[in-house]
C-alpha cells in the first residue's frame, strides 16, 4: 500500500528481484541503448546492467551527485538512469557554450515518460518541435499584449501587494506559515492575465487549484516518479505517477470549464484575457479550415503551464527571501534603510528599482543562493553536436545543471554563502553578472522572466517597507533551517514567520 501511494522511497529486496527479472525480459523489446561506437562520447561512471548509475545517485537531490561527478569527469559527462542515457553540463562556461552559443542545437525537450503523459506534447513547457515554436511565439506576444513589462500589469501587482499587506497585518504580529498566502498572492497575477480576474485567498476553488499545482510540482521530483521515468513499463507501481495524472485531470476539467464559459461570452472587440485571445485565434483558424495548433488540447496545457510556472517559481523565491531576511537581520535592515531613503512611505513602483542598487542586489542574490531549479528543465539535442571535443548524438537527453552555474566558484566570490555584494561594485552600484541564470538561457529561457522580475521587486520591496520579519517566538535565527525541500523545484522547508508592522 505504501509503495502504491508513492510514500515508499526504498523498495523491498524481493520486489527489486521481481522487477529486475521483468525488466530483463523487456530490455531487448524496448531497445533503450545508446550506440557506443568509436565516437568520442562524454565520459562517466560505468553503468550497471538495468539500473545504470542509479545506485550512486541521490534520488531525492540528484543534482548533488552530479556536482560530485563533475569534479571527477569534468564539465561534460554522461550518466545512465535505468536505460536512459543523459549528458550533464556543469559550470557557467560549459552551460553557456551549449545553451547560448549553440542555442538551436539544444532547443528541444527529451522524451520523458511522465512529461509525455502529462502534456502529450502540447502547451509550451514540455512541447516539442513546431508545436513548441508556435505556442511560444503566441505566448510571448499575448503576454506582452496583456501588459507583461508594462504599467498595466504593474498596477495589478501593486494592487495585489496592497491586499497581501492587509492579509499579513491581520495576523497582528503572530506567527503564520507563508506557503499558501504567497502562492495565492503571486498566482493572482498570472490568473488575472489568463482568466481576466483574481480570486480571494480563501476561495475554496482557488485553494484547491493551488494545492493541485503545488502537489504536482513536488511529485515531479520524487523517487516514485524517477522510478517511473526510468522504467515506464512498470508504471503501475508508481503511485506518484497516478497522483500526478489524477491531479492533471482535475486541473484540466477546471480549465476546460473556464474556457467554455469564456467561449459563450467571447467578443472579438473586447478581449479580456489570454484565454479570450487564444479562442479568437482558434475561431480564425477554423474559418480558414485550419486547426493545426490552436485547439483545446494546446489551450489546456498552455494555461496549465503558465499557471503553474507563474505561481511556483516566484512564490518560492519570495518565501526564500523572507527566510533569508530572518536569517540575516542586518541585511533586512539595510534594505529597509534604502527603501526609507529612496521611497519613504510612497508605494514602491518598478521605476524605483534603478535607484535601489542594494535591494536589487539582495533580490538577485536570493535567486542565486536559493537555486530553486537546480537541474533546470531538461533539454535535448536537435542535431549531432560536438562539445568540448565530445560527440553528443541528436536526441540526447541533456541536463544543464543550473546549480553548478549559480554556485560556480570561478564566477562567485562566496558561492555557498548568501552574499548580496556579488551584485554590487566597489562604488555601491548594481552590476549584472553573466553567470546569473535562474531563468535558464537560450531558446527555452523562461517566457515569463520579465513578469517574474517585476513581481519579485514589487512584492519584496512592499513587504520590506511595511514589515520587519522575525522568527516565531522560541526560534532563534540560528535555528532557521536553510535545507531545501525535495521536489521538482526546491522550496524552503515550511517555516513560521512573524510580520511586525513598521
Amino acid at each position: 500500500r505504501k509503495l502504491l501511494s508513492g510514500e515508499m522511497d526504498w523498495i523491498h529486496p524481493i520486489t527489486i528481484f521481481f522487477l529486475i527479472t521483468l525488466i530483463i525480459l523487456l530490455v531487448f523489446k524496448m531497445g533503450y541503448f545508446w550506440n557506443y561506437s568509436s565516437q568520442n562520447l562524454p565520459p562517466g561512471p560505468k553503468p550497471l546492467p538495468i539500473l545504470g548509475n542509479l545506485h550512486i545517485i541521490d534520488q531525492k537531490r540528484p543534482h548533488r551527485t552530479m556536482l560530485k561527478l563533475s569534479k571527477i569527469y569534468g564539465p561534460v559527462f554522461s550518466i545512465q538512469m535505468g536505460f536512459q542515457k543523459m549528458v550533464v553540463l556543469t559550470g557557467y562556461e560549459m552551460v553557456k557554450e551549449a545553451l547560448v552559443d549553440q542555442a538551436d542545437a539544444f532547443a528541444e525537450r527529451p522524451v520523458i515518460p511522465l512529461f509525455e503523459d502529462f502534456a502529450q506534447g502540447f502547451g509550451i513547457l514540455f512541447a516539442h518541435g513546431e508545436n513548441w515554436k508556435v505556442m511560444r511565439r503566441f505566448t510571448l506576444s499575448t503576454l506582452r499584449d496583456y501588459g507583461m513589462g508594462k504599467r498595466s500589469i504593474e498596477d495589478k501587482i501593486v494592487e495585489e501587494c496592497s491586499i497581501l499587506t492587509k492579509k499579513l497585518e491581520s495576523y497582528k504580529g503572530k506567527p503564520f506559515e507563508t506557503t499558501a498566502i504567497m502562492n495565492a498572492a503571486v498566482a493572482n497575477i498570472i490568473v488575472s492575465i489568463l482568466l481576466g480576474r483574481r480570486y480571494e485567498y480563501e476561495d475554496p476553488t482557488f485553494q484547491r487549484l493551488l494545492k493541485l499545482f503545488s502537489d504536482n510540482i513536488r511529485l515531479f521530483g520524487t523517487p516514485s516518479v524517477l522510478f517511473y521515468n526510468m522504467f515506464p513499463a512498470l508504471g503501475f507501481l508508481s503511485g506518484g505517477r497516478k497522483t500526478v495524472l489524477d491531479n492533471r485531470e482535475e486541473l484540466f476539467a477546471f480549465i476546460k470549464a473556464t474556457f467554455m464559459k469564456h467561449l459563450k461570452e467571447l467578443d472579438e472587440n473586447d478581449q479580456r484575457s489570454f484565454i479570450d485571445t487564444f479562442l479568437i485565434r482558434q475561431q480564425e483558424e477554423k474559418n480558414n479550415n485550419v486547426n493545426e495548433y490552436f485547439h483545446n488540447e494546446n489551450l489546456q496545457s498552455l494555461v496549465g503551464n503558465l499557471f503553474g510556472a507563474g505561481m511556483e517559481t516566484t512564490s518560492t523565491t519570495l518565501r526564500w527571501a523572507l527566510l533569508l531576511m530572518m536569517k540575516h537581520p542586518e541585511i533586512q535592515r539595510k534594505v529597509q534603510e534604502e527603501i526609507a531613503v529612496t521611497i519613504g512611505s510612497a508605494q514602491p513602483r518598478a521605476e524605483h528599482r534603478k535607484k535601489m542598487p542594494y535591494t536589487d542586489a539582495v533580490i538577485h542574490e536570493v535567486q542565486r543562493y536559493a537555486n530553486i531549479l537546480p537541474t533546470s528543465v531538461p533539454r535535448a539535442t536537435t542535431v549531432d553536436v560536438t562539445l568540448k571535443g565530445y560527440f553528443i548524438p541528436k536526441g540526447t537527453h541533456i541536463i544543464p545543471l543550473l546549480s553548478s552555474v549559480l554556485h560556480d566558484d570561478s564566477q562567485w566570490k562566496k558561492p555557498l554563502r548568501f552574499y548580496p555584494e556579488h551584485f554590487i561594485d566597489p562604488e555601491g552600484n548594481f552590476i549584472k553578472r553573466d553567470a546569473f541564470m535562474p531563468f535558464a538561457a537560450g531558446r527555452r529561457q523562461c517566457v515569463g522572466e520579465t513578469l517574474a522580475k517585476m513581481e519579485l521587486f514589487l512584492f519584496f520591496t512592499t513587504l520590506m517597507q511595511r514589515f520587519t520579519f522575525q522568527p516565531a517566538p522560541g526560534t532563534s535565527r540560528e535555528d532557521l533551517d536553510l535545507t531545501p525541500a525535495v521536489g521538482f523545484t526546491t522550496p524552503p522547508m515550511p517555516f513560521d514567520v512573524c510580520a511586525l508592522p513598521r
